[in-house]
C-alpha cells in the first residue's frame, strides 16, 4: 500500500484520511504521525506534499472551500434562491463534516496563503450573491449586508448543532414530525428568507 501511495495517490489518501480523523478527533488533536501511521507510510511522508500539519490542514479547508462553493453555484444554477444554497450549505457540512471542521478553526490555518484566500472568498462570494434573489423573489432588503450574516448565522448554526449532537440531545429535533435536517433546515431558514424555490413551493 505504501508504494502505491509513492506513485502518485499519497495526496489524495493523506486528505482523504486527514477528514477522516478530523471528524472522529476535531481539528486540535489531527496530527501528521497518528495519519502516517494510519496510513501505513513513514511519518515524513505527508511533509513531502504539504510541508507540515498546517500545510495538511490549508489544503483540506481549501478543498472544502472549493466543494462549498460548487454546491451553492449548482444551487443557484438551478433556479433556487439564498433558501437553497442555505440548504446546501448544511447539506455540505452533513456530508463533509471533516473539512467543515477545518474551514472554521482560523487559528489552525495560514491566511497568508493564497490558494485558501481564493477558495474561501469564492465560496463566500456565492453565499453572498443569494441575498440578490431575494429582490427577485418580492423580500424586501433594506440591508443585504445585514442579510448575509442572518442567512449565515443560521445554516452555520444549524450545521453545527447538527454535527455536535446538540439538536438531538436538546430534544429540539424531536419537536420536528420530519426531523430530516435539510427540511427543518428549510422550514427554519424559511421563515426569516420565504419559500424555496419556484419548483418546489408550486
Amino acid at each position: 500500500m505504501a508504494d502505491a501511495y509513492h506513485h502518485g495517490n499519497l495526496r489524495a489518501a493523506v486528505l482523504a484520511k486527514a477528514a477522516e480523523l478530523i471528524e472522529s478527533e476535531g481539528p486540535y488533536s489531527f496530527s501528521l504521525r497518528s495519519l502516517a501511521a494510519d496510513l501505513g507510510v513513514s511519518h515524513t511522508a505527508p511533509r513531502h506534499h504539504f510541508g507540515s500539519r498546517e500545510g495538511v490542514l490549508n489544503a483540506l479547508a481549501v478543498e472544502g472551500f472549493g466543494e462549498l462553493a460548487e454546491r451553492l453555484r449548482a444551487a443557484r444554477a438551478e433556479g433556487g434562491g439564498l433558501l437553497d444554497a442555505g440548504v446546501a450549505y448544511v447539506g455540505f457540512a452533513v456530508d463533509r463534516p471533516g473539512h467543515f471542521q477545518v474551514m472554521f478553526a482560523p487559528r489552525l490555518l495560514d491566511d497568508g496563503d493564497a490558494e485558501l484566500v481564493a477558495a474561501r472568498g469564492s465560496a463566500f462570494a456565492e453565499l453572498t450573491g443569494g441575498v440578490d434573489t431575494l429582490q427577485d423573489r418580492g423580500i424586501a432588503v433594506e440591508d443585504s449586508a445585514a442579510a448575509v450574516v442572518a442567512g449565515w448565522a443560521i445554516v452555520h448554526g444549524i450545521a453545527t448543532l447538527a454535527l455536535n449532537g446538540n439538536l438531538d440531545t436538546s430534544g429540539v429535533r424531536a419537536l420536528f414530525a420530519d426531523t430530516d435536517l435539510l427540511t427543518i433546515t428549510r422550514r427554519s431558514a424559511g421563515l426569516l428568507f420565504g419559500p424555496s424555490s419556484d419548483r418546489e413551493s408550486s
